[in-house]
């Protein structure tokens, strides 16, 4: 089987002047120029591919973390509710098949007039 595709090139996120973000091929870019003081990035100056890794608490454990919570959060509580709702539906359901056997069983050892006890 041949491989007709291209070979892929690493591509990079730059902002462009007039604040557009736009993919380039690192070959193309200019040497970067070392910047005299410690460089801050401000979270809404970001690239948009790397908003949201900076959102989720770096990337390391943290971003898994948050992603698991925003995942399996509402996952988490419908399984609870469906729990909780056939719990419900069964403790009914005892309660009205007890009241039926406690009712039946009155019905049937309820004293006669008509008959005397042989002792």
């Amino acid at each position: 089987m041949e491989n007709n595709l291209p070979v892929q090139r690493p591509m990079t996120v730059i902002q462009l002047p007039n604040g557009q973000h736009v993919y380039t091929d690192p070959a193309n870019l200019p040497a970067p120029q070392q910047p005299n003081g410690p460089q801050v990035v401000h979270i809404h100056q970001a690239a948009p591919d790397r908003t949201v890794q900076r959102m989720a608490l770096g990337s390391g454990v943290g971003a898994g973390a948050v992603a698991a919570g925003v995942y399996f959060g509402p996952l988490l509580v419908g399984v609870l509710t469906a729990i909780a709702a056939n719990l419900a539906m069964l403790a009914f359901m005892v309660l009205i098949l007890g009241w039926g056997v406690v009712t039946v069983v009155r019905a049937v050892s309820a004293p006669r007039s008509g008959r005397r006890d042989r002792r």
